[in-house]
């Protein structure tokens, strides 16, 4: 088994007051993660800087009632709910298994601002909509538009999280962006001269 990453320094800068949950996180997934299918064996040694910060430093464009799509392990999901215990979380997961994992981290973290649902988003139904949808690593921009934008209130958020190619993949996507009335749409960089690897967020309006 890899060596699990040392807490980075400015981890407890970005986390504040909420580090020691953040930290009980981040170790329930290092001991628990691989053998339960949450990430591969390659991921320990990177563990907080590839995942848990770069979930993290999005934190402060969150607000209201959000939507994470397709949570998984719980990136960016339950770490921004870690992070932001001001904010109702709802995390949507198809999986059986990592439904499981994310309601025993909600009660054992004792986060009261989360909500998981096991649902493929397409199956969620909210009348009032969220105030903002997430997504991490989940799939290119032309196939997450249209499972996230319809649960988005008018006049909300889209706020993905995405790689070096987040650029290319809104030209991709022109198409869907028409058709669900996204505006506004447009490339932030999170962490430069904070994080060793920057964090890309797409965002955009739903109208």
């Amino acid at each position: 088994m890899s060596p699990v990453e040392p807490e980075p320094e400015n981890a407890a800068e970005l986390f504040g007051d909420r580090i020691d949950v953040a930290r009980a996180f981040t170790a329930a997934l290092a001991d628990q993660g691989e053998e339960r299918g949450l990430i591969g064996p390659l991921e320990l040694p990177r563990l907080w800087t590839r995942h848990i910060l770069n979930s993290v430093i999005a934190a402060p464009l969150f607000h209201g009632s959000v939507a994470d799509i397709g949570s998984g392990a719980g990136l960016p999901g339950l770490v921004l709910a870690i992070a932001r215990p001001d904010v109702q979380w709802t995390l949507i997961e198809p999986m059986e298994r990592r439904v499981t994992w994310l309601n025993e981290q909600v009660s054992s973290l004792g986060l009261s601002n989360v909500e998981v649902l096991r649902a493929r988003a397409e199956e969620v139904r909210r009348p009032e909509g969220f105030d903002v949808v997430t997504a991490r690593a989940v799939s290119a921009l032309r196939t997450l538009i249209p499972i996230t934008a319809p649960l988005v209130r008018d006049g909300g958020e889209l706020t993905l999280l995405k790689g070096m190619n987040a650029a290319n993949e809104i030209d991709a996507a022109q198409k869907q962006i028409k058709k669900f009335r996204l505006s506004d749409v447009r490339v932030e960089v999170l962490g430069e001269g904070v994080l060793p690897e920057t964090t890309r967020v797409v965002r955009a309006t739903v109208r």
